[in-house]
Order: C-alpha cells, then structure tokens, then sequence
C-alpha cells in the first residue's frame, strides 16, 4: 500500500512542480503526424506528415509540412492506389487552454500545393479500361482543429482532425482526415 501511495504522491509532486515555460516566442518544434483519411470507407488510407513550427505570440504559431497520402480506390478486384505529396504553410491560431499552456485547443489555417497520381501513372488497367483521371498538380486550402497536451517540457501530443479543398484534381475536392502526431520543441 505504501507504494501505491508514494507513487500517487511523486505523480502529484511532477504534476505541480513542473512549470517551465512554454509556447515560447520564436521557439521551433518539429512535428510528425499520422492518420486515416475520412472518406466514405475508413481503411488502408492514411496519410504521414513531417512539419516544423515557429511559436508566436500568445501561443499562436507558423506550421510548415511536407505531407504524403495514399489512398486506394476499388476496381472490380483490383485496388487503384492515388498518392498525393502536398507542402503545406499556414498559421495556427490558440482558441482554448490553461494559463501554463499544458494543454491548448488550436485552429490552423494553411494554404497547400502539390501533386497528385494515379496508378503510378499507368492509364491502361489488366482488363483493358482505361483510367481517365490524370496525374495533376494540385492546390488550394487547409484547416485543422488541434487538440495539444504537454506530456513532457519538450514532447507534445497533437490529436488532430483536419480537412483540404484542393483544385486542379480529377478527384475528391474535398479531403477530411483525422489523426495523431507528436512534436518535439528545441
């Protein structure tokens, strides 16, 4: 019983004690992400994201990321796999939080560029069809709604749910994905 207690009281003690600053202006993170797409069919699409991060003022921020995203499309038995590689650059701003910035709501705007193929760019299928959606590039728009918890001074965790118009495809227009990420502040 005694180390159930002791354990409670150094949890208690880190939680309390710990208060380094945070969110500092001009201070960098780098971000990786992963998720699901939200499609119609939650499956084998997913997507993987590289980012980096300026801290504002007021625990807003710059993000910058390269991203990739492959998705598969069902054919008769054959899956048409589409990936997609965007860089993205916009500004986060803090909605909600505590005053220590342990834990922040964030809502991101971001603008986004890329390009996008299908099939490995292979037009013609096994069966004779011909795909006539064509390898593009992309660009337009992004939003995210963030969810960031401090687990340590430098390590955070980002639940996110985010969502891409995107112009110049022969696809969906309109991406919402969901996913989780870890950043690690220099």
């Amino acid at each position: 019983m005694k180390k159930y207690i002791y354990t409670v009281m150094l949890i208690i003690l880190g939680i309390t004690t710990s208060q380094a600053q945070r969110m500092l202006p001009k201070q960098k993170g780098l971000e990786v992400n992963v998720g699901v797409l939200s499609d119609d069919k939650i499956g084998n699409d997913y997507y993987v994201n590289i980012g980096m991060t300026v801290n504002g003022k007021n625990g807003n921020y710059q993000l910058w990321a390269l991203e990739y995203t492959h998705q598969y499309h069902d054919y008769k038995n054959l899956r048409i796999p589409q990936e997609t590689y965007t860089a993205e650059g916009g500004y986060s701003l803090f909605l909600l939080g505590d005053a220590r910035k342990n834990i922040a709501l964030n809502a991101a705007i971001t603008g986004v560029v890329g390009y996008e193929t299908i099939n490995s760019g292979e037009a013609m299928l096994y069966d004779g069809a011909k795909i006539l959606n064509e390898d593009n590039f992309i660009y337009g728009a992004g939003g995210r709604l963030a969810f960031e918890t401090y687990l340590s001074d430098r390590f955070v965790l980002v639940l996110q749910g985010r969502t891409k118009v995107v112009w110049g495809t022969d696809m969906k227009q309109f991406r919402p994905s969901a996913g989780v990420g870890l950043r690690f502040n220099f």
